[in-house]
């Protein structure tokens, strides 16, 4: 698109971004070629260096691959085992514009799994939080996080719909994220999730358990998250 329709983003930015959305609809597969640089510079109207520089950046965050002589490919999904990431930085490294909508905030004591997961008593109370993730104005997740009421006071309080939760108990509550332990498997679309994903019922889903622990080995968060597999790129993370 003419960048005077999107003079808010940075060029490279929109490159970036309509490059991924290809990548994660399937458009693009590894091994892939991605357009060329002067193409990308007369299709989005920048100039080349425009163009160079995000598809350099792309290559930084092993998105694609630059073989000389010959183009760009799409490269071949990486594990990462680097640090924690909230879900808006996850976004933010890869172009997308994060936002989140409160599906649930309550203090819970009936749910024991979870608390044994924490390292809680049975019946001690736990603040769930249950989101809906967009990636770009569309539905990309639905993510439920568990975290002590006891440890965490007052954390409903907090702008929960605008701040990230990993920033919030770095800042608010001093604790200091170390990594996190994942169970990742698929799972269907109930009727349920698939109206809040926009997706087919029994869509194929991805389900990812994690347990994230402080610096010190104390599990801090237990996270279920239920993420839509033609946006989620296959790249699996298990620090997040």
């Amino acid at each position: 698109m003419p960048a005077k329709q999107h003079s808010a983003i940075p060029a490279y930015q929109r490159i970036q971004s309509s490059i991924r959305k290809r990548i994660d609809a399937g458009q693009l597969r590894p091994g892939d070629p991605v357009t060329s640089e002067r193409d990308l510079a007369k299709l989005h109207e920048v100039s080349l260096m425009t163009a160079r520089h995000a598809l350099a950046s792309l290559e930084r965050e092993g998105i694609v691959e630059r073989r000389r002589g010959i183009g760009t490919f799409v490269a071949e999904p990486k594990i990462h085992f680097n640090r924690l990431m909230s879900y808006t930085e996850q976004m933010a490294a890869r172009s997308l514009v994060a936002a989140s909508k409160i599906l649930f905030a309550k203090m819970i004591d009936d749910e024991p799994e979870v608390a044994a997961r924490l390292a809680l008593a049975p019946a001690d109370s736990i603040v769930k939080l249950q989101r809906l993730r967009h990636a770009d104005q569309e539905p990309f997740a639905l993510e439920t996080c568990y975290v002590s009421a006891v440890q965490f006071p007052a954390l409903l309080s907090a702008p929960l719909q605008r701040d990230s939760l990993f920033a919030i108990l770095e800042r608010d509550y001093g604790v200091k994220l170390g990594y996190a332990d994942e169970e990742i498997d698929a799972t269907a679309a109930d009727p349920q999730t698939s109206e809040l994903l926009n997706v087919p019922r029994r869509e194929p889903l991805l389900r990812i358990r994690q347990l994230i622990y402080s610096t010190n080995g104390k599990p801090l968060m237990y996270v279920l998250g239920i993420y839509r597999s033609d946006r989620h790129n296959f790249v699996i993370r298990r620090y997040r």
